[in-house]
């Protein structure tokens, strides 16, 4: 049960957290509309580059304040030759929204801007969804199956804007986050979809492997992100009220290799299979890396 400080630090951190998203959502909006009035390749570029600076100074802010008035523990093994001048797919497990977080606080000015594929709905989200379209987040759209039946005029729609969303990234520096789970894990999901790892659901190979495809030679390295609460997954409400205790954060520097890049994932069944596979791979040592943290519980 929260205590009387518990509550009141929730509600506070709640509120600068609002607050902070004001305050730098507001320029970016005024650099957007001065993109659209003053057509200029300069101040385009220019622009670009200011955006981006905006949006780590966002997240600094709000990491950094977190960290002031929270104390959790973090346990991280991050390589040390990650660089803000080269590119990464980052890829991890999916337990909370706090993952988020978490991420971008141990990456923030280590690596490129951290940005993450969203679903096509949020893009009308007040303040954020107009903040992560100015930044280039790409937005997906997914039709389910039952959809597809129905409409089959639009089979291979939502690959389409996935391209056109990685066409918006190409050349430049960028760090692109996908949670293979595409969902949050949770027991009931685990026992639902009958997974084959202890502390994962399976990994949804579609997405990442259209993203390798499409932007994968623009990758210097594949960052295999796992993630442990050792005193359960939190909530953000668990986090703002100053519960979450203690977090691990192992990083695994992989080179993508060439087989998972040149292909035809959804036409070429031998292609498809060795993706599949390697990703099986990676994702079973993640497994048992999460089965050694939770044993030391």
């Amino acid at each position: 049960m929260l205590t009387p400080t518990q509550y009141l630090q929730g509600i506070l951190t709640s509120i600068a957290f609002v607050l902070n998203t004001v305050f730098w959502t507001t320029p970016l909006y005024i650099l957007v509309f001065l993109r659209a009035v003053l057509p200029i390749a300069s101040f385009r570029n220019w622009s670009s580059e200011a955006m981006v600076t905006l949006g780590e100074n966002w997240i600094l802010s709000n990491t950094r304040g977190l960290a002031l008035i929270q104390n959790t523990k973090y346990s991280v093994h991050v390589p040390d030759d990650l660089r803000m001048d080269r590119s990464y797919l980052v890829m991890a497990n999916h337990q909370s929204w706090v993952d988020i977080v978490v991420l971008q606080t141990i990456f923030t000015r280590k690596i490129p801007f951290l940005r993450f594929f969203l679903k096509n709905e949020l893009r009308y989200i007040p303040l954020l969804g107009g903040a992560w379209k100015a930044l280039d987040f790409p937005f997906m759209k997914r039709h389910s199956k039952t959809y597809l039946e129905k409409h089959p005029e639009k089979r291979g729609e939502d690959l389409a804007e996935t391209k056109k969303a990685c066409d918006k990234l190409a050349g430049k520096n960028i760090s692109i986050i996908n949670f293979l789970e595409g969902t949050r894990f949770t027991p009931e999901k685990h026992a639902k979809q009958k997974s084959a790892y202890q502390h994962l659901l399976p990994p949804k190979a579609g997405g990442i492997a259209f993203v390798l495809q499409a932007m994968g030679p623009q990758f210097d390295a594949l960052l295999d992100v796992t993630i442990s609460y050792p005193g359960g997954a939190p909530s953000l409400w668990e986090m703002f009220t100053g519960r979450l205790m203690n977090v691990v954060v192992w990083v695994d520097k992989i080179q993508i290799p060439k087989e998972v890049l040149n292909g035809d994932y959804f036409g070429n069944e031998a292609f498809r299979k060795n993706t599949q596979d390697w990703l099986r791979d990676i994702w079973l040592a993640k497994d048992q890396r999460l089965q050694a943290l939770e044993s030391k519980r």
